[in-house]
């Protein structure tokens, strides 16, 4: 099958996900979102989870096209990390939002929840190894908190509260990444 195609019809599926939730993840919605004649998406992928597991795999491969180098210091993971949630808020919001609707969508549908149990798993590796990179000195705990607090400011980075932002300290990338590294590791 032409891949070309295939790419197009996943990068219609994040945007109908991040759009429209799950429910709203349909062959005949992605059709339209990819501007293609009905029934090609059914073509590509035909049922529901063939869909959804093309949705999962087509952000997978975007995320691992992000240019994530490994820092040097703690001055650079403060610019990786605080670049990488500028991500989230831009160029990056319509997959953060996909990937949290499947996320959402894995506790009812049982054989979702792999592969992104994976993906996860692969940026968490990530992240220790960027603390460690810097410098920093990594326990799995420490890493760990460092990864989950990240994660955990996703919805609220995408959501675009403003008051949120401001209480959580998000409204202030700089100062967010600061604070999270001098909490886990000391001040620099």
């Amino acid at each position: 099958m032409n891949q070309e195609r295939r790419d197009r019809l996943g990068d219609a599926a994040i945007a109908v996900l991040a759009e429209s939730g799950s429910r709203g993840l349909t062959h005949r919605a992605v059709d339209a979102a990819a501007s293609v004649p009905l029934g090609t998406t059914k073509n590509y992928f035909p049922t529901r989870d063939a869909l959804l597991r093309a949705s999962a795999e087509r952000i997978m491969e975007l995320y691992a096209e992000i240019p994530r180098p490994a820092p040097v210091d703690r001055v650079g993971l403060t610019a990786l990390l605080r670049t990488l949630l500028e991500h989230v808020r831009g160029h990056g919001r319509v997959r953060v939002l996909a990937l949290l609707e499947l996320q959402r969508e894995a506790t009812r549908t049982s054989w979702l929840a792999a592969p992104l149990d994976a993906f996860a798993a692969a940026d968490f590796a990530y992240f220790e190894h960027a603390q460690r990179s810097a410098g920093l000195p990594v326990t799995p705990r420490r890493a760990a908190t460092v990864t989950l607090a990240l994660h955990a400011a996703l919805p609220h980075l995408v959501a675009d509260g403003p008051t949120t932002q401001a209480a959580a300290g998000l409204d202030d990338l700089d100062g967010f990444v600061n604070g999270l590294l001098d909490t886990v590791y000391g001040t620099a």
